[in-house]
């Protein structure tokens, strides 16, 4: 089970950040009406507001850097939390921003997952 979790969580995070990096509009797969996000403090509920943020940052290319990545299966039946703490180097900047995201991920009828919780933050110091 434990390893299972582990596999799933790396691989989402693989996925993720590489739809980041290369197509933002396309992370609109993972999420849905009753998706929640907290990006640097401003909370957004629904696919259409998440991916809205997501596409208006200010900036037009970037490259994650993962460092860590820990799973835990959650209380919500086959639910699986996510933590990655790693770098983000954008495009125009020399310097990395390091970042922290956590993710709830939630089982689909289908066999998938979406998710249900996600909190971005840069970590400054």
């Amino acid at each position: 089970m434990e390893e299972q979790v582990e596999m799933v969580g790396r691989a989402f995070v693989e996925h993720y950040y590489h739809l980041f990096d290369s197509d933002r509009s396309s992370l609109a797969s993972l999420y849905n009406q009753s998706s929640m996000l907290t990006f640097e403090g401003q909370k957004l509920q629904g696919v259409d507001n998440i991916c809205t943020k997501f596409t208006q940052l200010p900036f037009s290319k970037c490259h994650h850097l993962i460092s860590t990545i820990d799973s835990q299966p959650s209380s919500f039946a086959g639910g699986i939390v996510v933590f990655v703490s790693g770098s983000l180097q954008l495009s125009d900047e020399e310097h990395l921003l390091r970042f922290s995201q956590m993710f709830h991920l939630i089982p689909t009828p289908q066999g998938s997952f979406y998710v249900q919780n996600d909190i971005f933050r840069l970590n400054y110091g």
